[in-house]
């Protein structure tokens, strides 16, 4: 991996880890708050996305729009799949859970779908993940599970990864196979959330912006925030970084998401849960160097 990929991919993990923080602070409004955020990347981006398009490079067939529609469609589930999460538990869970899962997610699988005999690297990073999500969600206390909504945080942060898992593979294949290019690519997943989340919005436009009142600015940030991380990621790809060292790179936001938990929202973080960080991302490494 070149140097420009790999800051590419570090610039990515910050802007991640800020948005999602912000995000956080806006759970409570749901789709409303999604369709807001992805109305701001949908209007921001669009000189980018003709200026693309006036270059030409992105090749439109039905395999193209075929992909394009699968991965708006997963990334919609996985935007009101977080905000649920970040209204039913701390973004120092939630965060880093959802990012580390995805990767254990594939690589289970790919043992228990395809029929993939795993290394003992793979292995061992397996159980990495699953002890560094019992310490984030547990703060080393078993008895947490039990209390009322005490695996909330784990849950949706568990489902949020599945289509984080999905969505990367997706979209990896959108860049690498098809050509597209990664800020079409996103600017058309954002077409696709507006288009479908307009009527929460259009049933009520006064209720709807005043419900945003406060929140507008943190729309805002995330809509320019969310598009731009990803595109990164994807230029890193499309730069000829393998996804294999690209994807665990990307999980050290998820020290970055815990400590703006800790530091910003006060949330009960503490060393359990930043030892759990750790060791999930140690996980991941290992999942994918396996």
């Amino acid at each position: 991996m070149t140097l420009a990929s790999l800051s590419l991919v570090v610039l990515a993990s910050f802007l991640h880890a800020g948005w999602n923080l912000l995000a956080k602070r806006a759970a409570h409004l749901g789709a409303l708050f999604v369709f807001a955020y992805n109305l701001v990347a949908f209007v921001a981006y669009a000189p980018w996305v003709i200026w693309q398009l006036m270059r030409g490079g992105t090749a439109w067939n039905l395999a193209g729009i075929g992909v394009i529609a699968l991965s708006g469609l997963i990334h919609l589930a996985y935007s009101l799949c977080l905000q649920r999460g970040y209204r039913e538990a701390d973004l120092s869970v939630v965060y880093p859970v959802a990012r580390g899962t995805g990767p254990m997610l594939s690589s289970l699988g790919a043992i228990l779908l395809l029929g993939e005999l795993p290394s003992g690297r793979a292995l061992a990073g397996l159980a990495l993940v699953v002890v560094g999500i019992g310490l984030i969600a547990t703060q080393g206390r078993l008895a947490a599970f039990r209390r009322p909504g005490g695996a909330a945080g784990v849950q949706w942060g568990a489902a949020t990864g599945g289509l984080i898992a999905s969505y990367t593979v997706v979209d990896a294949y959108a860049v690498k196979a098809l050509g597209i290019a990664p800020v079409v690519l996103d600017w058309c997943n954002n077409l696709l959330r507006f288009v479908l989340l307009a009527p929460i919005a259009a049933a009520d436009p006064r209720r709807a912006w005043a419900a945003m009142r406060g929140y507008r600015l943190i729309a805002l940030g995330v809509g320019l925030m969310s598009p731009l991380a990803y595109i990164l990621v994807l230029a890193a790809l499309d730069g000829g970084a393998p996804l294999s060292l690209v994807a665990p790179m990307r999980e050290m936001s998820m020290m970055v998401g815990t400590l703006f938990g800790m530091l910003i929202l006060g949330e009960a973080a503490g060393p359990w849960r930043l030892a759990g960080c750790a060791v999930l991302i140690g996980g991941v490494i290992l999942l994918s160097s396996a």
